[in-house]
């Protein structure tokens, strides 16, 4: 028996080297941590339980049956977040540079399944070459046998990858649809195509960095969520994500920790939104204002501006954030803001998260581009997403709610269930300027100074219809609320919808306009 033993952990020690200590070193070189270095910075100290460590690649072509590693290179088991079950994969650049045979992907298909069983998220650290060219279709088959599990847990258990080296081809379908993606600056691509194959068919010169790299795709693609400097802080990041988000679709968000007093009134909310319609301010500064410790975890903070995302602690309650920035585009709703705003709002109602909005949105962003781009079916994104919600939905007007885009940001129509404004709001089909130019033009045009009874005629229309009292009387807002009050407004409301029941109708699922 101990010898029997002593093989054993001679056999686990090896497994532990993946591809050699000098493809480690090389790994370092390249600013990049090992496979097991990363989880062992993801996970609590001590709490990772490895499966399949012994598994090995079946092929014998190309002189690969001379070529064995233990655990074929790819790193599976689970571990602990704060205390919390997840189960994780690691992908292993130095053994065959990251690159999925079947062995490797079942190993990844094993653990996704006990994931959905035993309701736990799954972290994937993806560092990877692509499909194991030497295993040709059976390699390609064990993606789809990972997009078919990606596709089937999607909305039953968080799933979140964290791309840390090479992500092309086939490889880059499995992180899109994750509900969350993270990159590390100058050591992460994606791409379907690399440089090379670019350059040959369309003859375009662009860099990996250009074409694939963290900053490319938080920013101008939107496919990456996160961006961040270094490999730690990214792992640190996504175990900072799972304060807010719950392990399953059957259980509730956790509840946080801070001791801010659930009563608070901040008096320089009185003085953010500005006197003049028509500057700018940073909803940044109102939202820290109203959460717990001023602590906002933002998502997809460089693209789409325009609206703001991410999650935070309200009373200890754990809320998903949807908010107009007016200091971006004067907060108004385009392509991009409707696409990120209408998949956070569907993660939020996935698992349980209340949805907490504020509005100062002027309409949808009119142009040629955005016509032409899709503007009308990718708004009735967002407006679907918050229709289908059924979690707690709570709506902050600020200032302006024009238009078509006042029915989408969480109306009291499409069931909102907490709907207040401040005193400051605007509740109208349209601006001031643009209703008077409609509706007043054969007027404005036969007067003696149009200058004079343009002006004349806009602060008329603001008298009669830029405020929110005509919308209060209707009970289109349950309230209008001093801002100062909005945190324990806000809290009280998110106490009294614990127990919210809402079904939509029995179906297979819905069409949402793709």
């Amino acid at each position: 028996m101990r010898e029997k033993v002593e093989l054993l952990e001679k056999r686990r020690a090896e497994s532990e080297l993946g591809g050699g200590e000098e493809r480690v070193e090389a790994q370092h070189k390249k600013g990049k941590l090992s496979a097991r270095e990363r989880l062992e910075l993801l996970l609590d100290e001590g709490s990772f339980v490895e499966l399949d460590r012994f598994v090995v690649h079946r092929s014998t072509d190309f002189g690969l049956e001379n070529q064995k590693y233990y655990g074929d290179g790819v790193i599976t088991g689970h571990g602990r977040i704060d205390g919390r079950l997840v189960y994780v994969f690691s992908q292993d650049f130095t053994v065959f540079g990251g690159s999925l045979s079947e062995a490797f992907a079942e190993k990844i298909v094993k653990i996704m399944d006990l994931a959905i069983r035993n309701g736990a998220p799954v972290v994937g650290l993806n560092d990877s070459g692509g499909a194991r060219i030497q295993e040709g279709v059976v390699s390609l088959g064990g993606y789809a046998e990972i997009f078919l599990r990606n596709t089937l847990a999607s909305g039953v258990v968080p799933q979140i990858s964290a791309i840390l080296g090479p992500c092309a081809g086939g490889a880059v379908y499995s992180p899109a649809i994750t509900d969350f993606t993270y990159m590390v600056r100058g050591t992460s691509y994606m791409f379907v195509t690399g440089p090379n194959v670019v350059k040959t068919v369309t003859h375009e010169d662009v860099t990996m960095e250009a074409l694939g790299g963290a900053d490319t795709h938080a920013s101008t693609s939107g496919v990456a969520h996160f961006a961040f400097d270094s490999e730690p802080e990214c792992l640190q990041q996504i175990r900072d994500l799972f304060r807010f988000i719950p392990s399953n679709n059957l259980s509730d968000p956790p509840r946080g920790t801070a001791k801010d007093p659930r009563d608070r009134r901040d008096e320089s909310l009185l003085d953010i939104v500005p006197d003049n319609a028509n500057k700018p301010y940073d909803m940044h500064e109102v939202i820290r204002r109203i959460v717990d410790d001023g602590e906002f975890y933002e998502v997809q903070r460089d693209y789409a501006g325009n609206i703001l995302c991410g999650f935070a602690h309200l009373g200890t309650f754990s809320v998903g954030i949807v908010a107009n920035q007016p200091a971006v585009l004067a907060g108004v709703l385009d392509i991009n803001a409707s696409l990120k705003a209408a998949r956070f709002i569907r993660f939020c109602d996935a698992f349980n998260i209340p949805i907490v909005t504020f509005e100062d949105v002027p309409g949808f962003l009119p142009g040629v581009a955005q016509e032409h781009g899709g503007i009308i079916k990718h708004g009735a994104k967002l407006l679907y997403a918050y229709c289908e919600a059924t979690v707690p939905k709570l709506t902050v007007i600020t200032r302006k709610a024009y238009g078509g885009a006042y029915d989408v940001m969480s109306s009291k129509h499409i069931r909102g269930d907490f709907n207040v404004a401040w005193p400051t709001a605007e509740i109208a089909v349209m601006g001031p300027k643009g209703a008077v130019e409609i509706l007043f033009r054969k007027e404005i045009a036969e007067s003696d100074d149009p200058a004079a009874a343009t002006e004349a005629k806009i602060e008329e229309y603001r008298e009669k219809f830029a405020h929110p009292y005509i919308a209060a009387g209707r009970g289109y807002v349950d309230d209008i609320i001093d801002p100062r009050n909005t945190r324990p407004a806000l809290i009280d409301a998110l106490e009294s919808l614990q127990g919210k029941r809402d079904r939509n109708p029995p179906k297979k699922h819905g069409n949402i306009p793709l």
